[in-house]
Order: structure tokens, then C-alpha cells, then sequence
């Protein structure tokens, strides 16, 4: 099977489905998603059994592959947060995910300074550093590639395998934000300093300032963003009973 095939597969059909292009409830078949994207059943069936791990779509025996209601997607995949962020629920998208972060980034900063292991601790400051130097010079690319790498050893060094698992979910809001232009090319000082911070903090085991300077970090950010959710509608998804 090829791999582009099957990618193109995913993106076309996932992208419509989280911009609502095609609307939950909406039943396609097999047979005309072959003719539309013309690959080979294999590769339509394969794109599905993707979708349907997302909790787009389910199948149903002689009806079809029908299209599921937001409220079924897994929205925290990387795919998922993508095709969102690419749509015109960005900003509702980009609100959950930085009120998320504001929940997880300060505790797992804490915890790095209490777990991180000596080298992640050195890597954390080194990284800071050149952010900085990144962010001061206007480079953009390299600046994204570091606050990535930051993030991710930041949740990682919490030890918390749940905190670690979401680093792909914020890569994916990092790197949205700047391809849909919503990161200054040139970061403020004192975003720049207060990432020094963190990392400084965990590397000399100090919880409480680790914590205090993500704070910060995720209250400019929200602070920064919140015009771009202004009105956008909240997903309320209903409670499964048991």
C-alpha cells in the first residue's frame, strides 16, 4: 500500500469531516470514496479503520461509513488538533488546548524539579538559552523547533508517562500557532526570560519557582490568544452513562 496514498486518504477525509463539510450523520460508501480519491479499496479501507480510531466515523454493516458528531472525536490526537486548528473552530480549539496546558505544564514543571534527571535538567537550561537567542533574532523556524523541544522535555521530565503522552498535542498547538500566524516574530523579553526561568528553577530543584514561572508563561499566552476565541461557541459533550 503506498504510505502517500493513504496519508492523502486520511487528510482529505478527515479535514472535512472536523470543518464539517461533511456533517455528522452523513453516510459515505466504500465503493464512491474509491472513485473521489482514486486509490484502491485497500487503501480506503485502511484510511477508514484510521478515522474510525479518531472517532470520526463508524461503520455500519449495509449502510455505510457514517460520519460522527464532534462530541465522539478524540481531540487529543495530533491529527485531530490539526484539521481543527486549520478550520474555523480554531480559536474554541486553541482555548481548550492552552486552558489545558495552564492545568499540566505548571504541576509538570514542579515535578521536573523534583524528578528530572541530571542531563534532561542541562538540556532544559541549554534550551532556554538559545530560545531566547532564537526569539530575539527573529527566527521564526528555529524558534518554533526549540519551544517544541522545551515543552516536551518539560512534560517529560514531570515522570508522569500520562503528562509525557502529551507532548504530540502540543506540538501540534505550537506549530499551529505560528503557521496560522498567531506567534510574533519576535517573542516578548519576558516570555523569553520566564522559559529561562523554568528551566533554571528545575535544574536547582526548586518546585515552587519552576511552577510560578510557567504560571506566567501560560497566563501571557492566554492572554495573547483569548481575542481569537472571543464568541466561540464551548463543546459541552454528554456524560456516558455506564
Amino acid at each position: 500500500m503506498s504510505t502517500s496514498l493513504h496519508h492523502r486518504a486520511i487528510e482529505h477525509l478527515g479535514a472535512r469531516i472536523v470543518a464539517g463539510e461533511l456533517p455528522a450523520g452523513h453516510v459515505m460508501l466504500a465503493e464512491h470514496l474509491e472513485d473521489e480519491l482514486k486509490v484502491s479499496r485497500s487503501v480506503v479501507r485502511e484510511a477508514v479503520r484510521v478515522l474510525q480510531s479518531l472517532g470520526l466515523v463508524e461503520t455500519i454493516k449495509r449502510v455505510g461509513i457514517r460520519v460522527l458528531p464532534a462530541s465522539r472525536w478524540n481531540p487529543f490526537d495530533p491529527l485531530v488538533i490539526r484539521w481543527r486548528l486549520a478550520g474555523e473552530g480554531r480559536g474554541a480549539q486553541l482555548r481548550s488546548l492552552a486552558e489545558l496546558r495552564t492545568a499540566v505544564e505548571p504541576v509538570a514543571a514542579e515535578l521536573a524539579a523534583g524528578n528530572a534527571p541530571d542531563e534532561l535538567r542541562s538540556q532544559l537550561v541549554e534550551i532556554s538559552h538559545a530560545m531566547r537567542e532564537a526569539g530575539v533574532a527573529g527566527d521564526v523556524p528555529r524558534f518554533l523547533e526549540l519551544d517544541i523541544q522545551f515543552h516536551s522535555l518539560l512534560l517529560t521530565g514531570s515522570g508522569n508517562e500520562m503528562f509525557a503522552n502529551m507532548v504530540g498535542q502540543v506540538a501540534e498547538t505550537l506549530t499551529g500557532r505560528t503557521v496560522h500566524g498567531l506567534m510574533p516574530d519576535h517573542p516578548r523579553a519576558s516570555a523569553l526570560q520566564w522559559h529561562v526561568d523554568v528551566a533554571e528553577a528545575i535544574a536547582a530543584g526548586d518546585g515552587v519557582a519552576a511552577r510560578e514561572a510557567s504560571n506566567k508563561i501560560m497566563r501571557e499566552t492566554i492572554a495573547d490568544m483569548e481575542p481569537s476565541w472571543k464568541d466561540q461557541p464551548r463543546v459541552f459533550v454528554p456524560v456516558q452513562s455506564r
